[in-house]
């Protein structure tokens, strides 16, 4: 026990006292509330980064200061009581704040409707949290060792200052190829293949059309294993002709739903190619509202929303869809952001050269919609705003990432007073932003062309960026906040963009109308944004009762 105990303080005694001291305030404001709540482990490690950031701040600040010739020659005496009073403040300071930040998870809990979680676990937060930081800093360290023995090996063929940087040139070097060079684009050419094995599944409860309107019926060119997992879903799902009637009381259509997968051609514009020979073949430019979707990941598509807008306009519909990649949401998220904007342009263009050239009073109406990453990747196929209204007849954007340039330059463009995270656009005249459906009562008129951005203000896919890093965004500054987001979540340097960076992890494990779940709302969205005549608040309310009662595949 005593070599044991023995090593722990040789290595405590080669940490530096400020790199600790700014360790311990970082730890403190991790445990701050975030957009939502967190489990124990993910508090776990967004206190370990935080720590390893407030330790590698004041190392950096100290070392500074030694360069600008200011080194206080303390007493043994001064030190000791230095020591002590920082050993005295980490006894107060961490348990006192364990204690708040399950206090303050809970206020999150009841803000999103989930249910209390043991505050025990919260114990453990220490535990994962100093083994994070161990972890990045002997990684720190290992980068410090591996640059000062590049150094000493230039030294021997230049002077100093040139080994020096020299050794900073190639080890940064290194990580821009690890990152952003050839083993990155590598790494994400063996993901896909890797998912595409997975991409074999089919859910339970999902069987195989058997009428036209479908991609992957036996009427279809489109097989139904082409399709993946994700499309599988799509086409063995939505609502009937006569379920359809059965909620509105009139007449109505067997909608339908084309999709092709990515296995189905070598190229994107192919695949592309391929969904609209199929609307051909479904007779979808026939119907009275076509829509373009953009899917998320592997092909995913929101069935409440896809349903709704299928049950507003009397099952008298074509959706258009298509896979463009293998990998899961979450990495493509991360990794992969050209491919859905290629695929979303692919899609669009390809869909709207047939449509422009048909005559003006037999088209149908044309709509956009597409969530999370399909929102990005749809968006990228107009110019702009003015672009999106002179081409499309309505769309609906769900959970757009903070990324997305249209959706940025619509955001900042905002009218002077609203909020970034309502934000009013010329009065509400075309363009809406919402969280909930009374957001879209507005004085203004609303044209017939009408566009929705749907938003939850605790959503961290919308509102995570690397401007969070130095930045507060006006989201944070502007009151009041959200209705489920906590008043007392603070903005803080480095750290508030780790807690929302880990927010994303379980952003769809929450009630829906929260975080990035969005369900039966989708009812009231489609009425607003499509308006027939025959559709009324009685039915709005029927079929929302039908989407709480949905349960969607993961994305």
């Amino acid at each position: 026990m005593k070599p044991v105990w023995d090593r722990l303080r040789r290595y405590f005694g080669t940490l530096h006292p400020v790199g600790l001291a700014f360790a311990l305030v970082f730890f403190v404001w991790s445990m701050t509330p975030s957009l939502l709540p967190r489990a124990w482990y993910l508090q776990g490690v967004a206190t370990g980064i935080s720590l390893a950031m407030g330790y590698a701040l004041g190392t950096l600040i100290a070392w500074m200061v030694r360069k600008c010739g200011v080194e206080p020659k303390w007493s043994e005496r001064t030190k000791k009581i230095a020591w002590w009073v920082m050993a005295a403040a980490a006894v107060i300071l961490v348990p006192l704040f364990l204690v708040l930040g399950s206090w303050w998870q809970q206020i999150v809990r009841d803000l999103v409707a989930m249910p209390p979680a043991n505050q025990a676990n919260y114990l453990l937060v220490l535990i994962i949290s100093l083994f994070i930081w161990f972890i990045l800093l002997e990684a720190a360290r290992g980068l410090r060792f591996t640059t000062n023995r590049l150094t000493q090996v230039a030294l021997r063929f230049v002077p100093k200052e040139a080994a020096k940087v020299a050794s900073l040139v190639v080890v940064f070097a290194f990580g821009f190829f690890v990152i952003n060079g050839a083993l990155y684009n590598g790494l994400i050419a063996f993901a896909n293949w890797s998912f595409s094995g997975a991409d074999n599944e089919t859910p339970d409860g999902i069987e195989q059309p058997l009428i036209a309107e479908r991609s992957g019926s036996p009427m279809s060119p489109e097989a139904w294993d082409t399709l993946g997992q994700e499309g599988r879903t799509f086409m063995g799902s939505g609502p009937t002709a006569e379920e359809i009637s059965q909620l509105t009381g009139r007449e109505a259509k067997q909608p339908i739903r084309v999709y092709a997968g990515r296995e189905s051609s070598d190229s994107i514009r192919g695949v592309a190619d391929r969904v609209v020979a199929e609307l051909k073949r479904t007779g979808g430019f026939d119907r009275g509202t076509l829509a373009v979707v953009t899917t998320t990941g592997r092909g995913w598509v929101n069935e409440d929303v896809a349903s709704s807008f299928e049950y507003v306009e009397d099952g008298n519909t074509a959706i258009a869809s298509m896979q463009y990649s293998f990998l899961p949401s979450p990495l493509a998220f991360i990794a992969d952001r050209e491919t859905p904007q290629v695929a979303g342009r692919a899609l669009f263009n390809a869909v709207f050269a047939e449509w422009i050239d048909m005559p003006v009073e037999t088209r149908p109406k044309l709509v956009v919609f597409g969530e999370s990453l399909g929102s990005y990747g749809g968006q990228a196929a107009f110019a702009g705003a003015q672009d999106m209204m002179t081409r499309v007849d309505g769309a609906l954007w769900v959970g757009t990432p903070n990324f997305t340039t249209q959706w940025q330059e619509i955001t900042n463009d905002r009218d002077s007073g609203s909020r970034e995270i309502l934000p009013v656009i010329d009065g509400g005249q075309t363009i809406r932003f919402a969280a909930d459906p009374e957001d879209l009562e507005l004085k203004a008129d609303w044209e017939d062309d009408r566009i929705v951005y749907w938003q939850h203000a605790s959503d961290p896919i919308t509102w995570w960026s690397f401007d969070l890093l130095f930045h507060k965004p006006d989201w944070l500054r502007e009151k009041p906040e959200g209705r489920d987001v906590d008043p007392g979540m603070t903005w803080i340097p480095l750290v508030t963009f780790w807690q929302v960076t880990l927010d994303m992890v379980f952003s769809a494990d929450v009630p829906s109308g929260h975080g990035h779940n969005y369900g039966e709302d989708a009812a009231d969205m489609w009425a607003n944004i499509l308006h027939p005549a025959t559709w009324t608040p009685e039915n709005t309310n029927q079929l929302r009762a039908i989407l709480t009662t949905n349960v969607e595949p993961t994305k």
